[in-house]
């Protein structure tokens, strides 16, 4: 099942011809990951940095540009798991506006100790929460 949330496509986001500067998409995206975790997967950045030692670094991504994004459009982005690894965790993810898709992406997070920076295993809560997004295998 996948997790939505949507951002505004503002000045700073675009160049000088109004289009989303490539760059600017993947900060997106970390926006949207830090809202799948707050909000789906119950555990926010700040409470996994601070209070747990946790990060959650992204070592992998690839991305696909199939439409420019202009200035005011309204983003919709969808988040998708694909695969739920010990310490790793795959997922694709769709931006699009209008009706139209605008980037695709699959990406890949670890869960890292920060003292360390060695990946550790998912905590439970939040393995059992991305497990159940999960889409299933063909």
């Amino acid at each position: 099942m996948a997790f939505q949330t949507s951002t505004l496509v503002r000045f700073a986001h675009v160049d000088g011809a109004g289009i989303v500067f490539y760059p600017r998409y993947f900060e997106m995206l970390n926006g949207a990951v830090e809202d799948w975790f707050a909000l789906a997967l119950g555990s926010d950045f700040r409470s996994m940095h601070l209070d747990r030692g946790i990060g959650v670094p992204s070592v992998q991504v690839e991305a696909e540009f199939l439409a420019p994004s202009m200035l005011g459009d309204v983003l919709t982005i969808e988040i998708t798991p694909t695969r739920v690894g010990r310490s790793s965790c795959s997922y694709e993810a769709l931006f699009a506006a209008d009706g139209t898709e605008r980037m695709k992406a699959n990406a890949t997070l670890v869960c890292m100790d920060m003292a360390s920076q060695k990946a550790i295993p998912w905590p439970d809560d939040i393995r059992l929460r991305m497990v159940d997004d999960l889409v299933p295998a063909d």
